[in-house]
């Protein structure tokens, strides 16, 4: 299985690999610590190799324990585990980002992740609180430049506690910023953004080749509208007809061909379920192929339409993020 997986890899620019397939594990505050706990031991079981995760979904505790018993009972070595955390914008301070990175290694159990990644643009107010707010609900940013913790990020990478380094929900602008800093060590091997065929990104993804980054997709499904950041009463992305006449052409599900759509553009796809089934049926994305017919009609979807709203501005604006 091991070796499949590294077929279906993608070569970064620092020279490391990251299996195109990911499993995504931010949930709804619903959902049980344990069930996280139960999935990543089913989903390492099944196969997958990616894990995403971050500081903000307060379940690395929870994701390390699997890990680690995976480990301990011969299913995987720690190599063979490609593992995503990311940097919140409350520790954005250059002489903060290790911290933040070293609370994640503490709670996972390991020495070091395979790829950190700032979590968003903006610099929060630092503090133990996630959003800070000032006393009329605005939230209260802080004014660090990105250049900076971009420079706390490749010092992470120095020292061995992250193997890459990379961004999420970065525009090109943004994005420029930092590949543009005088004196850059590292550019970043990837973008993080939420992309599927209602919102393909295919600016941002033209930018990010030339500059040789990786797209990396999320809320490629669209999304759990129990989370409290989704934006309520968005068409239904895995009832679209087009994506469904497709999938019953091939045999597969629309999930199956919407993650589909992403490999054959060369972007890595987070895929998020805790169902053992639906696990399954995700993995199976290498067993067939699109046509280029199929790419255009996917293609052909896209009405920059997020499913994420901004969590800073409070905006609901489609392409908030990554488009500009």
């Amino acid at each position: 299985m091991m070796s499949q997986m590294r077929h279906f890899s993608l070569k970064m620019n620092d020279g490391h690999t990251i299996p195109m397939l990911g499993l995504g594990t931010s949930a709804p505050s619903q959902v049980l610590k344990s069930e996280t706990e139960m999935a990543i031991k089913r989903a390492i079981d099944i196969g997958y190799r990616h894990i995403d995760s971050a500081h903000l979904y307060q379940n690395e505790e929870e994701i390390g324990r699997a890990i680690q018993m995976k480990i301990a009972d011969g299913t995987v070595k720690r190599d063979d585990i490609f593992y995503t955390t990311k940097v919140w914008g409350t520790f954005f301070r250059p002489e903060l980002v290790q911290t933040n990175l070293e609370r994640s290694l503490k709670k996972l159990q390991m020495s070091y992740v395979d790829l950190y990644l700032l979590h968003h643009p903006e610099a929060l107010q630092a503090g133990e609180d996630f959003f800070p707010k000032d006393t009329h609900g605005n939230i209260i940013f802080d004014t660090v430049d990105l250049c900076t913790t971009w420079e706390a990020m490749e010092k992470c990478k120095n020292e061995g506690l992250t193997r890459s380094i990379g961004v999420s929900n970065f525009n090109c602008k943004q994005l420029e910023r930092i590949l543009n800093k005088p004196g850059l060590k590292y550019k970043p091997v990837c973008n993080q953004v939420e992309c599927h065929p209602y919102l393909n990104q295919s600016k941002l993804l033209e930018f990010c080749r030339s500059h040789d980054i990786l797209l990396v997709a999320y809320a490629t499904l669209g999304s759990d509208a129990r989370k409290k950041w989704v934006i309520k009463n968005k068409p239904r992305l895995l009832q679209d007809p087009v994506l469904n006449a497709i999938a019953e052409k091939h045999r597969r599900t629309p999930a199956q061909v919407a993650l589909r759509y992403q490999l054959q553009r060369g972007v890595v796809a987070l895929a998020k379920s805790f169902s053992e089934q639906r696990m399954k049926e995700n993995f199976q994305v290498f067993e067939f192929e699109l046509t280029p017919e199929d790419m255009e009609s996917l293609d052909g979807l896209n009405r920059n339409m997020c499913y994420l709203q901004d969590l800073f501005s409070g905006h609901t604006d489609d392409a908030s993020y990554g488009n500009d």
